[in-house]
């Protein structure tokens, strides 16, 4: 069936890159017929195609050989600067404490608590390094304890294809209950510590459409309540902050609705909150006693105005005509979401691409929330922000997160009452870290089409600004996602050696709000691009860098940014490094079987309608790959993502090494025992980030 060039020949000087055979596979729609030569490569259990993976990984370890050391030095700069024995910032829930804690030598955290009390014994709920024994890979999502702090509900996933296992632990005895669900997405305990609500995944499609309720001890199947059977949508249990309602949300890419029901009614019935309409997304929290008006639930509403309002209603008559504006829709703000606590709310904002949090207090009138309330103050000009862990409806403090390119990652609480921040921690960075010798900027590139375009920038002072620098250039622009402005204290071992780094906030992510990502989908994708391009051009013509020593990166959808620009303008990137890149985008949407095709219509469109074909076929990285020179590219994934699968980019790679007519390096590199995230432990994952490094690097002509 293949045929497979190795590069371990022996005796062989120059590495030769493997070839995978084509095998002609025609399809036609909308009068078009296209012929897939690598489609073979989807059988995961042949052998042939296991073989062509190994083969790839193969010939990408012995181009690297002789960046082995070079790996290595990078590798243990990184560690050097890390605490591995650490402890993070205890939360307080019920009168415990909870947190986890890092050894040294050891890849995954360990869960523990502690009584408030002084003196208190730390109690042992998970190692994950335990748990992850005889495994490549541990994944934790679901962590939830009962009100009474006897029983532990959680899930983890043992390959990297994000499918997850819950259990429920007896934290008093330590031992497991006879009780286990598969393919688990979300869990939910009532307030009766007995109930347990879970939300489960299709198993070929991996949806979240059914919600199960399981009690402790019966003897009787957990009872089915409920089943999505639009494919749009998705669900998705939660408790309120308040810890009186049980939320159960279906959402898809442009639409939600919410059923709610008493947590201390768990045999019930879940009642709709409103019903669904094209467009309208609103999300519930709850308050027992809002503003002194009663039990009230708070709705974050983007019925008019995309970038959502606020409204309050009495929990006893919730319909929607009685629905009361709080906060008003405010176009060049987003309000991206609320928290709600005892005495004020926390909102989280973003305006002008930034993100802010705003304080309101809920002892003046409901009816100004506006004029009453006041933002945290930030003073970086790019710089990222967001809510910590608050579980406690009455605490009076907001615990938040504070970052930057420059400040690492810091976690304060935020006393409501006098309006004061207290630093708790700051994420240690060992070796000497200067903050002094760095400088971020916040610049705008403007698109073809006018808009101005976010730039976040970081460099060391020292750093040339003539052109002579290498860029490293970062997007991703899809979903609606922020990609926030964050410390990484690997990035130093780039920045100390003269690397610039930069992300790109074009449309299609959130950083202007919903409106942003509007126009940066659907039939506005090909803003993305020429945003991303749009971005280079500008670094360029302002001396950042040259398009020599242009590096970008990106993965997932960010990959397809990546296949994308690289097709349209392959002169402008001198490197490319692609994670997971979503790039086979026609085919895959074609294909209502796979995970997420049909949840996303909505965000790339229905290629069976042939107008919406047409667009994305015009851009789709795979079906638009040409015979011309192509910049040096590092192409990665996992073989057991479930989010872009690992036939995308081995397809993708085998196409592109017949038709590119340069003689720069493409590599190739699988993990055989992971997923879309790539390595689980942290000292493996270092240990992908040394080899990323020391490709660009080096292909930089910067050895040490």
């Amino acid at each position: 069936m293949t045929n497979i060039s190795h590069p371990a020949h022996a005796g062989a000087k120059t590495p030769t890159p493997p070839i995978a055979k084509q095998i002609p596979t025609s399809t036609t729609l909308h009068d078009d017929t296209r012929t897939d030569d690598y489609a073979w490569l989807r059988e995961k259990e042949n052998p042939e195609v296991l073989a062509y993976l190994n083969a790839e990984n193969a010939y990408t370890n012995a181009i690297l050989k002789p960046t082995e050391p070079f790996q290595e030095t990078l590798y243990q700069e990184m560690l050097s600067r890390i605490q591995q024995t650490d402890l993070s910032v205890p939360y307080t829930l019920r009168g415990f404490q909870y947190f986890t804690r890092t050894e040294e030598g050891k890849q995954y955290p360990m869960h523990l608590r502690r009584r408030e009390s002084e003196n208190s014994p730390d109690e042992l709920l998970l190692d994950l390094n335990q748990l992850a024994e005889g495994h490549s890979f541990l994944g934790l999502d679901t962590f939830a304890v009962s009100d009474d702090n006897q029983f532990l509900a959680y899930s983890t996933d043992i390959t990297g294809f994000r499918q997850y296992t819950l259990e429920i632990k007896n934290l008093s005895t330590g031992t497991l209950l006879p009780f286990k669900a598969e393919r688990v997405t979300s869990a939910a305990w009532a307030s009766d510590n007995k109930t347990l609500f879970y939300t489960i995944e299709d198993e070929v499609s991996k949806r979240s459409y059914r919600l199960y309720r399981h009690v402790l001890g019966s003897a009787t199947p957990d009872v089915l309540l409920f089943e999505e059977t639009d494919e749009r949508f998705r669900l998705d249990i939660e408790r309120s902050r308040s810890g009186d309602y049980l939320f159960l949300a279906s959402n898809s890419h442009t639409t939600s609705e919410v059923h709610h029901l008493r947590s201390n009614d768990p045999l019930g019935d879940f009642k709709l909150m409103a019903p669904r309409e094209d467009n309208h997304e609103y999300y519930l929290d709850h308050h027992p006693d809002f503003a002194s008006q009663g039990d009230t639930f708070l709705i974050r509403t983007n019925s008019l105005g995309r970038t959502f309002r606020l409204m309050s209603v009495g929990t006893s008559d919730a319909r929607r005509e009685n629905w009361r504006e709080l906060i008003p829709n405010r176009p060049e703000v987003m309000l991206a979401g609320i928290a709600s606590f005892r005495s004020h709310l926390a909102v989280y904002e973003r305006e002008g691409g930034l993100p802010y949090i705003r304080l309101v207090s809920l002892g003046s009138s409901a009816s100004s929330l506006l004029e009453t309330s006041r933002r945290i103050s930030f003073s970086e000009p790019a710089y990222n922000a967001s809510l910590g862990v608050n579980p406690e409806f009455g605490q009076t403090h907001l615990r938040y997160e504070y970052q930057s390119f420059i400040t690492p990652r810091s976690i304060y609480d935020y006393e409501v009452s006098t309006r004061e921040s207290t630093l708790r921690k700051q994420q240690p960075v060992l070796g000497g870290y200067d903050p002094s010798l760095y400088v971020s900027q916040r610049l705008a590139a403007t698109a073809t089409d006018g808009a101005q375009i976010p730039i976040s920038v970081v460099s060391r002072r020292s750093t040339p600004l003539d052109g002579s620098a290498p860029l490293l250039l970062y997007g991703y622009g899809s979903y609606g996602i922020s990609i926030p402005v964050g410390f990484n204290s690997n990035r130093l071992s780039l920045l100390d050696r003269g690397v610039i780094f930069a992300i790109a906030h074009i449309r299609g992510g959130g950083e202007l709000g919903k409106p942003w990502h509007d126009a940066g989908r659907m039939r506005n994708k090909r803003n993305t691009f020429t945003d991303f391009i749009a971005a280079a051009e500008f670094l360029i013509a302002r001396k950042f860098t040259s398009q020599a020593k242009l590096v970008i990166e990106g993965g997932s959808a960010g990959g397809l940014l990546m296949g994308a620009v690289t097709n349209m303008r392959p002169d402008l990137f001198r490197i490319v490094i692609s994670h997971v890149p979503f790039v086979d985008v026609l085919n895959t949407m074609l294909d209502a079987s796979l995970p997420l095709t049909v949840g996303e219509y909505e965000e790339w469109g229905n290629p069976n309608l042939p107008g919406e074909y047409a667009y994305m076929k015009s851009y789709c990285p795979y079906t638009n790959l040409a015979a011309t020179s192509y910049p040096t590219l590092l192409v990665k994934t996992g073989l057991n993502d479930s989010q872009v699968m690992y036939w995308e980019p081995a397809k993708y790679v085998a196409k592109l090494r017949t038709l590119k007519r340069d003689g720069n390096v493409l590599l190739f590199k699988i993990n055989m025992g992971a997923g879309h995230g790539g390595a689980s432990g942290r000292y493996d994952y270092l240990r992908e980030i040394a080899l990323d490094y020391a490709f660009l690097l080096t292909q930089l002509g910067i050895r040490e």
